[in-house]
């Protein structure tokens, strides 16, 4: 689902939109990981995130191109914020990725997740990274797995 699509109710009178942007954002203030790389959310919706990251200096290999660990954490940060969107704490249960091109110092990194099945506690979700021109770097298909408990205490858990 996109943020367009997002034009229900979510709980106590709220848009599914809404909801989203208060679960992610508690989720981001937590997120030190994602904070010290300079990942940075774009856009959410149920079941959807768009983040970014600046492929810096620091992320290089010796190839002089970005470690795909970067890249790999930039997916699965996405992964993260996609799947936890209804407020029921959800983690990775598996991930794949593929490289497809590498990416560059200099180089703006947008990951788009989204969420593709959820069925009871696991779920599958689709990341596809790409740079500033539109190149695919990397497409990472992963399994989530829900647990017993929730992102911010005191909201509601909804569908996705």
């Amino acid at each position: 689902m996109t943020e367009q699509d997002a034009s229900d109710g979510a709980g106590d009178g709220e848009s599914p939109l809404s909801f989203a942007r208060q679960v992610a954002d508690a989720m981001y203030a937590k997120d030190v990981a994602a904070q010290n790389m300079g990942i940075k959310l774009s856009k959410i919706s149920p079941g959807y995130a768009v983040m970014t990251m600046l492929v810096s200096d620091k992320m290089l290999n010796g190839h002089a191109i970005c470690h795909g660990g970067y890249i790999f954490a930039l997916a699965d940060t996405a992964f993260a914020f996609a799947c936890n969107t209804a407020n029921i704490t959800t983690v990775t249960l598996a991930n794949n990725i593929t490289f497809l091109a590498p990416a560059k110092e200099g180089d703006m990194l947008t990951a788009v997740a989204e969420v593709q099945n959820q069925a009871g506690r696991t779920g599958l979700c689709d990341v596809i990274i790409s740079n500033q021109e539109g190149t695919k770097i990397a497409m990472v298909r992963g399994n989530s797995y829900r647990l017993k408990s929730k992102i911010v205490e005191g909201m509601p858990s909804v569908d996705l």
